[in-house]
């Protein structure tokens, strides 16, 4: 929760962080100095989403990572015209050798004037002029012989919208697209029409010293280590990730799981509608910051909710509102093992955090392959879609070493995640294989977690490599 005063004027509050809010302070401001205050309450409980839980662990979170609180993110202050873009909306089709970009734009203020559409790059230079009669204007322009963005090719175009007011521009902005499509095809996960697999990391905006504080330098050498591994996407684990990281996925192609800080969902009945609330908050302020970014494929509705009758009903409905916000993208929400999950009958596409040989069968690989192979093939028979397993791995104390390989040595980490990705390659219907985690990450103090740390990484919490990072490299050598 942030509230927020001007010179000692309170302007309002917002629940939730991650996402960028904002407040008109025109009216409220000195015309010499000014003072703005910001307050953080960061403080957990059950009626907020993540809720808390979990009275063996401190803080008592419901949810295996560090709660940090703070401002994390810029803190800006702009100014705009009297009339101006309040809002950008760009959705690519492709058809034939044909790019067609849709957008949708919207005014502060009823114009009647004109805005121009221009895209330019790789060899494209089109300007479409459109009249406008309202707060409203939506544009179709295309693009011939197109450079599609892909992970290998992460072709961008700069699309550029003037207003203007008697024949002056009144206000532009310009930001970078990507044409291209996703959708599923049976038990293929299509890019472009062409089918892709998905290669990567869950991962958490943590860092020694800083904690979850905007570091871009952090970023980038992340960014550096998922490209020296062959990874070509990872899931915003467990909270939307800063508008930066988002902005170099789309340079760099590297595809997206975007995600609402819905993690740990307890569908009390005491909080359930208030938690929904929430949800569906998060899910809109979510898509209409990233709703532009050809990098972000799929939305994910929550990360491991716990099972309840309630459950299917719930998503069910944010599944609607997710789709009536953007129906070009894939929706997905992150199912644990142990948990039946009922909506997997409507989503998309199916997510699934697996341990076995970790959390269950400790120690037995073999075992645990087996297990996961046939709870795999189950769950394919029953919803006949694409799966991607969003989370297996093992903690690993870097240098502890053992021969045989035993928990928590660097040997069994490598081994564990070269079974499971043998297994994944063998499974047409695999589409995903995403490794937990990037990096080692601070947690709360429990029984669990040595030193407050998650050490299931394959690199340091200061980004040194694991054995098994080298591993990885080798076996996703093909995707560079």
């Amino acid at each position: 929760m942030a509230d927020v005063w001007l010179n000692g004027e309170f302007i309002g509050s917002h629940e939730g962080g991650h996402l960028p809010f904002e407040f008109n302070i025109t009216e409220k401001m000195n015309k010499n100095e000014n003072l703005l205050v910001v307050r953080v309450d960061g403080s957990l409980s059950a009626d907020r989403v993540p809720p808390s839980g979990r009275p063996f662990n401190y803080p008592p979170n419901n949810f295996d990572f560090f709660p940090y609180c703070g401002i994390q993110r810029p803190v800006i202050l702009y100014s705009v015209p009297s009339n101006f873009f309040t809002d950008i909306t760009v959705r690519t089709d492709i058809q034939e050798n044909i790019g067609r970009v849709l957008v949708k734009i919207k005014l502060e203020k009823v114009a009647q004037d004109k805005i121009n559409f221009i895209i330019e790059g790789h060899g494209a230079n089109i300007k479409l002029e459109k009249l406008v009669e309202g707060d409203e204007v939506n544009a179709t322009i295309d693009v011939k012989n197109p450079r599609l963005w892909s992970p290998k090719s992460p072709n961008l175009y700069n699309l550029t919208v003037e207003l203007y007011n008697e024949n002056v521009i009144f206000d532009s902005y310009t930001l970078k697209i990507g044409i291209r499509t996703i959708e599923v095809n049976g038990s293929q996960l299509l890019l472009n029409g062409e089918p892709i697999v998905l290669y990567g990391f869950g991962r958490h905006e943590d860092f020694p010293v800083a904690g979850r504080g905007y570091l871009p330098a952090v970023i980038i050498k992340d960014y550096s280590l998922m490209k020296w591994i062959g990874a070509n996407s990872f899931r915003t684990t467990h909270y939307p990730y800063s508008e930066q990281m988002m902005d170099l996925a789309d340079r760099l192609g590297i595809l997206i799981i975007d995600e609402i800080p819905a993690v740990g969902l307890t569908f009390d009945r005491n909080h359930i509608d208030r938690h929904l609330e929430l949800c569906q908050q998060y899910i809109q302020e979510l898509i209409a910051r990233d709703k532009n970014h050809p990098s972000v494929i799929i939305w994910s509705l929550a990360n491991e909710p716990k099972s309840s009758v309630h459950s299917k009903e719930f998503f069910h409905k944010l599944y609607d509102i997710t789709k009536n916000y953007d129906s070009s993208r894939l929706i997905t929400l992150i199912n644990m093992q142990g948990v039946k999950n009922e909506a997997f009958e409507f989503c998309d596409i199916i997510c699934l955090n697996r341990y076995y040989a970790w959390y269950t069968e400790p120690g037995q690989i073999e075992k645990g392959i087996e297990n996961l192979s046939t709870e795999l093939d189950k769950i394919h028979q029953l919803y006949d879609k694409p799966i991607i397993l969003s989370e297996f791995g093992a903690d690993t104390i870097p240098g502890w070493h053992a021969q045989p390989p035993e928990m928590f040595s660097e040997e069994y980490q490598l081994e564990f995640l070269t079974r499971y990705i043998e297994l994944l390659n063998n499974k047409q219907y695999i589409v995903g294989q995403h490794v937990w985690n990037l990096c080692d990450f601070k947690t709360s103090q429990g029984i669990r977690r040595m030193g407050g740390i998650n050490y299931k990484g394959v690199f340091t919490r200061d980004r040194r490599p694991k054995m098994a990072a080298h591993q990885l490299k080798k076996l996703w050598k093909k995707n560079k």
